[in-house]
């Protein structure tokens, strides 16, 4: 079941580091860019709650998580049509932390 979740997660994390580096004109329009970044890594973080088997190891998900949503916006400068904004990273953070808090939560997980 586990790598099952890790399979699911490493596709969605292919799925958004795509969209996120894919040039600006290549895309449809778009609803709200801070929804989709919140959306993208709330689920994400949804998928590491349930493949972490510790806190430590969750802790550790998350913080990648962050980080990952950092590098993709740091290279989304070097992207015809896309550049770096801190509130993507901003939007990233709160669906992580959202995500975590909610599956805390109601899963108690």
């Amino acid at each position: 079941m586990r790598a099952d979740l890790i399979l699911l997660f490493a596709l969605g994390l292919t799925t958004v580091t795509a969209g996120c580096l894919t040039p600006k004109d290549w895309l449809p329009a778009l609803p709200n860019d801070k929804l989709l970044h919140f959306l993208a890594f709330g689920a994400l973080t949804l998928l590491a709650g349930r493949i972490a088997e510790t806190q430590i190891e969750l802790v550790a998900w998350l913080a990648g998580l962050l980080l990952i949503g950092g590098i993709i916006e740091a290279l989304q400068s070097l992207i015809p049509g896309r550049n770096f904004c801190w509130r993507d990273i901003v939007a990233n953070a709160a669906g992580i932390v959202a995500a975590a808090t909610c599956s805390r939560v109601v899963l108690g997980s």
